[in-house]
């Protein structure tokens, strides 16, 4: 019998790990987890390496390298044309992940509300419950996921203190557009005491239109955290380096708790980054450097009985197998990789309900031959 009553009772052992696990136990092609499986940039592989022979590798600033932070704010101003101050509006996180939680401690009281949107990106929730607040979850409707803003209007309590969206979505693919903004800017208008956390992880990562960011709009990013992630952008995930950019009075919040969780980020990884960045604009080549592995991937599995649904960004496609089989996402995902040798994700996982709309997730940011290999494995499932 425990001695202790669990925080997370209901959590286990995350399902990316549990496939990545199985796949390594069956020699399978691993298309489940969200890693690139290609070589590192050799330029920013050769800055990270200066940082260590130039023994950057003492404590960085708390809120993260200055000329990281400079970096960060020339990009944004060149992608989206505003002006964010390196000094007072972005901090350098351990990843996205770290930054997701470090919100979350800083602006959530016992008994808050927050709007997510299913299926979700699976810190959110457990990252809300560890504050004492409730997630408020959502369903958006398959196959399309957009978003019911009447939905999002009628959940709205005087409990409600944010709203997180995710821009391009993890696991759907699914992205807002402009319209999608406009109903979020009167929702805020409408109650000024919201707030909103946007993931933007996979801001490069957008196949139809421009990314709408919330940092475009001044009303929305007045009251918004925003989030970003090295790793998805240069294709160096085990980094774990990202930030957060939010207005002056946010970010103070932010840094309150920031200090006290992780104090400062790898000063080496920050120093390889912030060069890197000054030296190149790559960021811009990473839309068409998915784009086609996409196209490839999806015109490798034509013929195959796994549909695949809209894929608008992110490096992740859905695929109904619902042709091939009526077991549910969990036992389909785990048979077709002991039988088929490929690994994808149950997107059932993403839902509070367990919805299962018999779908799953595959990450196709993995070498060509990788994804043509997989794409025949799973053209043989019956």
């Amino acid at each position: 019998m425990s001695i202790f009553n669990s925080k997370l009772p209901k959590v286990e052992t995350s399902i990316f790990t549990v496939m990545s696990q199985l796949a390594n136990e069956c020699n399978a092609i691993n298309l489940s987890q969200g890693f690139p499986n290609f070589k590192i940039d050799e330029q920013l592989k050769n800055y990270v390496k200066e940082g260590l022979d130039k023994e950057q590798v003492q404590y960085a600033p708390m809120i993260g390298r200055k000329d990281l932070r400079d970096a960060i704010s020339n990009k944004i101003l060149e992608q989206h044309q505003v002006k964010v101050n390196a000094d007072t509006e972005i901090t350098i996180t351990a990843g996205a992940t770290q930054a997701i939680f470090t919100i979350f401690s800083a602006m959530l009281h016992q008994g808050d509300e927050v709007i997510l949107f299913d299926p979700a990106y699976d810190c959110y929730d457990p990252s809300i419950r560890l504050q004492g607040a409730i997630p408020i979850h959502l369903e958006l409707k398959h196959p399309n996921y957009n978003i019911d803003w009447n939905e999002v209007k009628q959940s709205i309590t005087d409990k409600t203190k944010m709203i997180v969206i995710n821009n391009p979505k993890n696991p759907t693919g699914a992205i807002l557009n402009s319209k999608d903004l406009d109903e979020l800017e009167l929702i805020i208008k409408d109650n000024p005491q919201l707030y909103i956390l946007s993931d933007e992880v996979y801001e490069h990562i957008q196949f139809v239109g421009e990314h709408q960011s919330v940092l475009k709009r001044k009303l929305l990013r007045n009251k918004s955290f925003v989030t970003y992630s090295f790793g998805k952008t240069f294709h160096v995930t085990g980094l774990k380096l990202g930030y957060c950019v939010a207005p002056p009075v946010l970010t103070d919040e932010f840094r309150k708790v920031h200090q006290f969780n992780v104090f400062c980020v790898n000063n080496t990884m920050q120093y390889g980054i912030a060069n890197y960045m000054n030296e190149t604009t790559s960021w811009r080549d990473v839309m068409p450097f998915y784009k086609h592995k996409r196209e490839l991937f999806l015109k490798a599995m034509e013929g195959s009985k796994l549909k695949p649904l809209a894929c608008n960004g992110t490096y992740f496609c859905l695929f109904d197998y619902s042709d091939l089989s009526d077991e549910n996402d969990v036992d389909f995902a785990k048979r077709i990789t002991k039988e088929y040798g490929v690994a994808t994700i149950p997107v059932s996982v993403f839902y509070q309900n367990k919805t299962d709309h018999k779908v799953v997730r595959i990450c196709f940011a993995k070498t060509e031959d990788k994804l043509l290999q997989a794409a025949e494995l799973l053209k043989k499932i019956n």
